[in-house]
């Protein structure tokens, strides 16, 4: 039981790591035209950039059914830190900085503050070049200053 959460951990930990790579390397390269639509904003609910959702479940998905046939096994506990770094995400991503949800709109926490710094310096950038603060969860430590120093006025 303890390796399983290990690996569910480990996996959430290690998809920063992935997320980060994916939208600098990625997002940012070769697939910058489904990714292109969330640095210059559209009318409608969704984005091409929404596709990238896919390309993480369906990994996710597949191990979790293949991880769970007979008994559970790593497989399933590798597609279950899959999907909870993508509830993160939602969460981070969509509904706290982006607001696509009216939730967390009134929140002070220094922590969410330096993440919406962050993400909102990445946006400043409208083209795949010149792109900064690719990660999501894990935030440079001078927007923690600069969100604690706005949070203590």
């Amino acid at each position: 039981m303890i390796l399983f959460a290990l690996i569910t951990i480990v996996t959430f930990l290690f998809m920063e790591f992935m997320s980060w790579f994916t939208h600098k390397y990625v997002m940012h390269g070769f697939l910058w035209v489904l990714h292109e639509d969330h640095h210059v904003p559209q009318k409608g609910t969704f984005e091409k950039n929404d596709a990238f959702f896919l390309m993480f479940a369906i990994p996710s998905s597949l191990l979790m059914i293949f991880g769970s046939i007979n008994a559970l096994d790593y497989r399933f506990f590798i597609g279950l830190g899959i999907l909870l770094y993508g509830i993160a995400y939602f969460l981070v991503h969509e509904v706290l900085i982006h607001q696509r949800l009216p939730w967390f709109k009134r929140t002070n926490n220094v922590y969410f503050r330096a993440i919406r710094k962050a993400h909102k310096v990445h946006h400043k950038h409208l083209q795949k070049e010149e792109g900064e603060c690719f990660g999501m969860l894990l935030v440079p430590m001078k927007y923690f200053k600069e969100a604690s120093k706005s949070a203590k006025k």
